[in-house]
C-alpha cells in the first residue's frame, strides 16, 4: 500500500515541487500508555472525521498529496494501526502537517480500547 502511495504521488506530482514524502505506520505495543501490559486494543474510527481532516491538511500550503489508512476491529500486539503519508514541496511544510495530522487522527478520529 505505502509503496503505491509514493509512486503514485511521485507519477502524479510536478517534480519541481515535490521535495519530500513522510510516512507515520502506527503500531500496536505490548504495553499500554501507562505502562502496564496489553495484547492488543479493538479500534474503531470515523471515517467521516478522517475524509474532512484530509481535505483540510492536502489544502496546506507546500501540501501536494495527504493519504491514511486505519485498520479496524480487534488488533495485537504488533499489527498496524495506522498508515499516514504527508508529501509536499519542503521540510518546514511536511514535518508539522505529518506530526499534527497524526496527532488529530489519534484524538480527533480513533476510538480504542485495550485489552489484556
Amino acid at each position: 500500500m505505502v509503496e503505491e502511495w509514493i509512486a503514485d504521488v511521485k507519477k502524479g506530482s510536478d517534480s519541481r515541487e515535490l521535495g519530500m514524502i513522510l510516512i507515520h505506520n502506527g503500531v500496536v505495543r505490548a504495553t499500554s500508555k501507562q505502562g502496564t501490559a496489553v495484547s492488543g486494543m479493538n479500534l474503531t474510527y470515523d471515517q467521516e472525521k478522517l475524509k474532512s481532516l484530509m481535505d483540510e491538511f492536502g489544502k496546506r500550503e507546500g501540501i501536494i498529496d495527504v493519504r491514511a489508512w486505519i485498520n479496524k476491529g480487534r488488533l495485537n500486539v504488533g499489527d498496524d494501526i495506522m498508515y499516514v503519508m504527508v508529501a509536499g514541496r519542503l521540510r518546514k511544510y511536511v514535518l508539522p502537517a505529518l506530526e499534527e495530522l497524526v496527532s488529530r487522527i489519534k484524538k480527533d478520529v480513533v476510538s480504542e480500547k485495550e485489552f489484556s
